[in-house]
């Protein structure tokens, strides 16, 4: 099932999604203070490509305060944006019923846009 759930998701939008991720990512990357977010950009594009089988989970390695601060800044800079793009689309999503596992991992997807410092994606597929 989650290979299906993957796919289905893939041609429905997750591609374009973690496209438009990765290319955030990219441009983030270009500058060396924007380094920190580019790595989250692409762990929020991989939780795109594979949200069938994938967890979110607290991160368990000591980042320290620091991820408050970096939050925070994630906050205001973008990331309400991205969580209101999600939650916008799994509400969408969940109006039908064949749509609700997918409007699921825009949920899931709504959290980690929100606040991705702190947090790591398991891939368990």
């Amino acid at each position: 099932m989650k290979i299906i759930g993957n796919i289905i998701w893939w041609i429905f939008g997750g591609l374009e999604s973690a496209v438009g991720y990765f290319t955030g990512s990219l441009a983030m990357a270009i500058t060396i203070i924007g380094i920190p977010v580019a790595l989250q950009t692409i762990k929020i594009g991989m939780y795109c490509l594979w949200p069938f089988g994938s967890t979110i989970r607290k991160s368990e390695s000591s980042i320290g305060c620091i991820s408050i601060p970096l939050n925070i800044l994630w906050l205001i800079f973008g990331g309400l944006w991205a969580c209101l793009m999600h939650l916008f689309f799994g509400i969408l999503l969940c109006i039908t019923i064949i749509g609700i596992p997918f409007g699921t991992r825009h949920f899931k997807m709504a959290g980690l846009a929100l606040m991705p410092f702190g947090k790591e994606v398991v891939f368990n597929v």
